[in-house]
């Protein structure tokens, strides 16, 4: 298992091209990579902990790359971070992954942006990185990911992302910052099935669609076909019940023709009891599916939040994202992926019963998991 995890990992570190010239270099890049995802996965989520994992494991490392030097500096992890081409990094990544996500049709992929709170630098001008990532809850993999310096260039940013990634067949999720005739078209184009929140960033849009709900749902339509769907769950001294309405009642739309297959309107109910208090919540999404059932629908919105729940919660938890301080350079960035590239990794090992930040000790602990966990990328 040494020799081939050796070579499958190699293969794909040697494709990142080195930004440092030949005679200032002590250490090889693909050494430095490789030192810094074991670290990653083992719980480093600094550069002297990547050089202390490095120093103490570095007999076990020399078995898949040759550190003739030894371990680099924390100084130096930092350097060669902040120069390397973050683009060029995701695009060695993106090949790994693609091979371990298996297109399946009607796979839901949520994309959703995530700020990484601490990167900006103040002094330098530098607005926090705001990375937005493209998640498939059913392979458990974050797919591809994208930065930007804030929160709204997110409308640029996803149909670069959806150019990464394949979406065959998939069902695209996002939140109302997504919901754009350019991010429409993209989708279709790349033979993607959409379902998008509506708020009032599109506000006609919204208001013709809540008005639509507001009277199917209550005195009705006549000759107006719907479909409805309802799941009620608790827990913890709450209940939640969940209706869904869907239609294909779009021709009405004077600008249907602006969003590209638009087929079907959506609204979501929420009711929310804890105790003696109740909250009720409505959204609305459009979608080019109209032959999906509502339950079918029901769950394509639910599962958009897995985004939240299953990858930026845990990189703020378990990988204490927010609270690290990467600035110079592409620094901040490229630690990024090597944490997404980490909690992939960790989420498709199934040989060990607890969450990812109980695997990371286990990596710690014991090399043979750890060399298990970096198999899963093979």
């Amino acid at each position: 298992m040494d020799v081939e995890a050796s070579r499958g990992v190699m293969r794909v570190l040697d494709q990142v091209k080195d930004p440092r010239m030949n005679r200032t270099k002590r250490h090889m890049l693909t050494d430095i990579l490789f030192v810094t995802i074991c670290a990653v996965l083992s719980g480093a989520d600094g550069w002297t902990e990547v050089e202390l994992f490095g120093k103490t494991k570095l007999d076990w490392l020399r078995r898949f790359v040759p550190l003739i030097n030894g371990i680099p500096s924390h100084d130096t992890f930092g350097r060669v971070f902040t120069h390397l081409d973050p683009m060029q990094l995701e695009q060695c990544f993106l090949r790994w992954i693609s091979a371990l996500a298996e297109a399946t049709q009607g796979r839901l992929i949520a994309i959703d942006g995530k700020t990484i709170r601490q990167s900006f630098d103040k002094a330098g001008g530098k607005a926090a990185l705001h990375m937005v990532s493209a998640w498939c809850d059913a392979n458990h993999l974050v797919l591809g990911q994208v930065a930007t310096e804030a929160k709204s260039n997110e409308i640029t940013a996803i149909p670069y992302l959806l150019d990464m990634i394949d979406i065959r067949d998939a069902v695209v999720t996002t939140d109302a910052m997504g919901c754009q005739k350019a991010i429409v078209e993209k989708i279709i184009e790349k033979k993607g099935h959409y379902l998008l929140q509506v708020k009032d960033n599109q506000p006609t849009l919204h208001a013709r669609i809540k008005e639509t709900f507001d009277e199917l749902t209550g005195r009705g339509i006549p000759n107006v076909p719907f479909e409805s769907h309802e799941e009620t769950n608790g827990g913890h001294g709450r209940i939640e019940t969940r209706r869904i309405w869907t239609t294909d009642w779009t021709d009405w739309y004077q600008e249907r023709d602006q969003w590209v297959d638009m087929k079907s309107f959506v609204c979501v109910e929420s009711i929310r009891r804890v105790g003696e208090h109740c909250s009720t919540d409505r959204r609305y999404f459009i979608s080019d599916m109209a032959d999906r059932s509502a339950e079918a629908m029901l769950g394509y919105a639910r599962g958009h939040w897995a985004i939240e729940n299953k990858v930026h919660w845990c990189l703020d938890m378990t990988f204490r994202e927010d609270a690290l301080r990467n600035r110079a350079g592409h620094s901040a960035e490229n630690m990024s992926r090597i944490r997404r590239l980490a909690l992939n990794l960790l989420r498709r090992d199934k040989s060990c019963k607890v969450g990812a930040k109980g695997k990371r000790l286990k990596a710690a602990i014991d090399t043979e998991y750890l060399l298990q966990v970096l198999c899963q990328g093979i």
